[in-house]
């Protein structure tokens, strides 16, 4: 296994974490632009009408996403913080994987008819692809969880590639041969496959069983993906509130202004999510918890200013990856966007630094936050107004779960094994 050791010295330490992330972060460029180019293609191919069915759809799948990212959380941690019982957490992740993906499936199978119907598609068997792409999905995220708190980043970064190329190449061809709902996303379905795929290969080597802790049963290994989906739920509500408060209060033509803003502001999210993969098994260690958060704020936080000064220095050029010239009406403050996707960034760090620490309460603030913009954006009159109300909410929960989180690394270093939870 490669999981860093204490002992390790500090510069061997710095030069894995360069390695790791900057292979991690090609990857999930990669990845990145495969979805973008499915996306666009499948926009182009299908029409107005098809890809807003499409695009429903895949907005549906999100709730898939956040199971499989608190299953990958929960692996992660735990390989992470108690190296000595891996084979033991791989397997009982793997089995927790396997009936939650099978289970949620039959339970999104079943929903088939509920979602045929209120997404108006052309055909049953589309939404039933919903249900067997959550399967693959499902599975992808106990894999690449074991991987990830192993440290085995070579893996890991091909997981991810395989989870945006074979999308765009699976979905194009088939779009290409036959325009419909069904075979864009039976391109989706067939594309989530091949990560499985590749992470079956990667864990296929059996591991010594070692010594077995009761720590780590069925039951306990649930109750922490729940706990963990949960609070990504809270964190993915939050960062998408707004774009559902716009279309509310915001007439049509200034809702658009606003959504292509926001196409800005997820790239700059997004760009250092490599950070989080990466700074997470390490934020789950006793020892590592305060450097590696530390070092990621930072690197979110120059990567956020970056983009910053870039959309100030170059309004026009951002514009170009918001929508273009149809957008000049937010030039102005396209740099705010800007600044919105830092804060979410670094947000996402802080609420990964939470399950990090199996956090309980923390959470409870971002759903206050999501109440608030909900709340307060209906006040709204104006992009402007609206984009101003979503940063100063959303920093306001950044800076409660920084202060929470500097206050709580400060305590003692107690290296217990387990790594027991700690405060919020």
């Amino acid at each position: 296994m490669s999981t860093p050791t204490t002992s390790e010295p500090a510069h061997s330490k710095l030069s894995a974490l360069a390695s790791g992330g900057a292979g991690v972060a090609v990857a999930m460029g990669v990845m990145n632009v495969g979805a973008y180019g499915f996306t666009l293609v499948s926009a182009r191919l299908l029409g107005p009408q098809s890809y807003g069915a499409v695009a429903s759809l895949m907005a549906t799948l999100l709730i898939v996403m956040v199971l499989q990212l608190g299953i990958q959380a929960t692996a992660a941690r735990r390989i992470a913080a108690d190296p000595d019982h891996t084979a033991q957490i791989a397997h009982g992740i793997l089995k927790v994987t396997y009936r939650a993906a099978f289970a949620f499936g039959i339970v999104m199978l079943l929903a088939a008819p509920l979602i045929n119907a209120l997404l108006h598609l052309e055909s049953l068997s589309t939404a039933a692809l919903v249900a067997a792409t959550a399967v693959p999905l499902t599975i992808t995220g106990g894999q690449l969880g074991i991987l990830q708190g192993e440290r085995r980043w070579s893996p890991v970064a091909w997981m991810y590639v395989a989870s945006g190329v074979p999308r765009l190449l699976f979905g194009v061809l088939l779009t290409m041969w036959r325009p419909t709902e069904f075979m864009a996303m039976l391109g989706v379905f067939l594309g989530a496959c091949v990560p499985v795929l590749i992470g079956w290969f990667a864990l296929k080597d059996e591991r010594p069983e070692g010594a077995l802790s009761a720590d780590h049963g069925a039951r306990s290994l649930l109750s922490e993906t729940v706990r963990n989906s949960q609070t990504l739920l809270a964190f993915f509500a939050l960062i998408n509130v707004d774009i559902v408060v716009a279309r509310n209060v915001l007439d049509l033509h200034d809702a658009g202004l606003y959504a292509a803003g926001l196409i800005l502001a997820k790239a700059v999210l997004f760009l250092p999510q490599f950070v989080v993969v990466v700074s997470f098994p390490a934020m789950s260690t006793a020892r590592e918890r305060r450097t590696a958060l530390a070092r990621g704020l930072a690197l979110v936080a120059v990567l956020g200013a970056a983009c910053v000064g870039g959309t100030l220095v170059l309004p026009r050029l951002a514009l170009a990856f918001a929508g273009g010239p149809a957008y000049l009406e937010i030039e102005p403050y396209i740099w705010l966007f800007a600044l919105l996707g830092t804060a979410m960034s670094m947000l996402q760090l802080l609420v990964y630094a939470v399950l990090a620490r199996r956090g309980k309460r923390s959470a409870w603030a971002l759903w206050m936050a999501f109440v608030i913009v909900l709340l307060a954006g209906r006040l709204a009159t104006s992009p402007l107004e609206l984009l101003v109300t979503v940063v100063v909410c959303e920093s306001s929960v950044l800076m409660l779960l920084f202060a929470v989180s500097l206050y709580l690394i400060r305590k003692p270093v107690v290296d217990d094994g387990i790594d027991a939870p700690i405060g919020a």
